[in-house]
């Protein structure tokens, strides 16, 4: 799926499309619910397709399959460049790179001129794009620029895939079993290049850092952000801001992620029958978590208002597993959820002002003991 909400997908060789946007703005779907999508017949391929990727700004479309690449426009479908490969993959801004073999890589510009070819030191089993050109053996990644394919870092990781969010300033690696998010370091990296000094084995000492480490495997995975939104082993969605995990839908049979529609707050995915499904996930909600993480709180506060108020009470567990229980407190709508935060602000006022809106005995009894225990007395 491109940025504007256009999918594209290969039955045999025959190639189809289908858009979000052309679902009638008087179509109410429930989360989870099948759109009501026109498919149009796009073409044909020259091979048997094994994958395809739109390039950044979604003008091209790579198919790979057969041990060769054909690149198309997205549109009319048009073959514009062609090659062997094992896989292609593309830079952030468009530039692309192949493997034709476990010892050879290919790099081309956005004219699809070859520009460089490389010879890893290692036997290259897969390779991925973004910000950085990234080679994996079955027992590390390094990471390399596009430009001169300088070694920028080498991680002793198994990789099974590879997400960069859109800023090139973080991105997630999955394992077999856990995901890891990275901090990119470019002015680092840029300021070392730039010294002159030489690089050896393992790269660029600090081009990476580890923020978080996460034990679930991802299935499939997309950044908004700085919110990485992925499905896992168990066929639940889920979204990590800041280390902070929130499963945000269980999965009924297993589904792939396509992206996400900022102006719809909605991500979509597909199974394998083609069938697309979205569910929503508000943008201001992420904008608000990712300012709170970042320590923005003034912004984070003048986005709030803009969050609908049944979403509060998930805003309120977010701050306080951040340790943030005064604001937990007043963002809170849920009245036992308030009550557990006021006792355990010792804010017994507010405390009582609940349980006497909610007329319950054991909140009473709750109170009655704290109130002994810190020696206030209740009128």
């Amino acid at each position: 799926m491109d940025n504007s909400g256009k999918i594209i997908w290969a039955k045999q060789n025959e190639i189809q499309t289908v858009n979000i946007k052309s679902v009638g703005a008087d179509f109410e779907g429930t989360d989870g619910e099948r759109l009501p999508l026109a498919v149009k017949e796009l073409g044909t391929c020259d091979l048997y397709p094994q994958s395809l990727k739109h390039n950044p700004n979604g003008r091209f479309v790579v198919v790979c399959g057969d041990g060769e690449y054909i690149i198309y426009t997205a549109l009319a479908w048009r073959n514009r460049s062609f090659g062997s490969a094992l896989e292609c993959v593309w830079s952030a801004d468009g530039e692309y790179a192949v493997r034709e073999s476990t010892s050879k890589i290919k790099i081309f510009s956005k004219s699809f001129q070859e520009k460089r070819s490389v010879r890893p030191t290692f036997s290259a089993e897969r390779i991925f794009g973004g910000t950085l050109l990234a080679m994996c053996s079955n027992d590390f990644i390094c990471f390399y620029d596009w430009a001169e394919c300088r070694l920028i870092r080498r991680i002793d990781v198994t990789v099974k895939n590879l997400y960069w969010a859109d800023s090139g300033d973080l991105v997630a690696i999955a394992s077999d079993t856990s995901f890891y998010i990275l901090k990119y370091n470019r002015d680092v990296v840029q300021s070392y290049l730039d010294s002159g000094r030489p690089v050896d084995e393992e790269g660029v000492e600090d081009a990476f850092e580890l923020l978080h480490e996460t034990n679930e495997r991802v299935r499939t995975g997309i950044w908004v952000g700085d919110c990485f939104i992925y499905n896992n082993s168990s066929w639940r969605l889920n979204y990590c801001v800041g280390g902070e995990v929130t499963t945000m839908f269980h999965l009924d049979r297993p589904t792939y992620l396509l992206g996400y529609l900022a102006s719809q707050s909605r991500v979509y995915l597909i199974d394998k029958e083609f069938n697309v499904m979205g569910y929503t996930l508000l943008l201001s909600l992420i904008e608000y978590k990712t300012l709170v993480m970042r320590g923005d709180l003034e912004r984070a506060n003048e986005i709030l208002p803009s969050i609908p108020k049944e979403h509060h009470n998930s805003v309120a567990h977010f701050l306080e597993s951040r340790g943030m229980v005064e604001d937990a407190l007043e963002v809170a709508t849920d009245p036992d959820y308030r009550f557990e935060l006021a006792i355990q602000l010792g804010k017994l006022e507010i405390a009582k002002e609940i349980a006497a809106e909610v007329q319950s005995e054991s909140k009473w009894k709750q109170l009655g003991k704290l109130a002994l225990s810190t020696g206030k007395v209740f009128s």
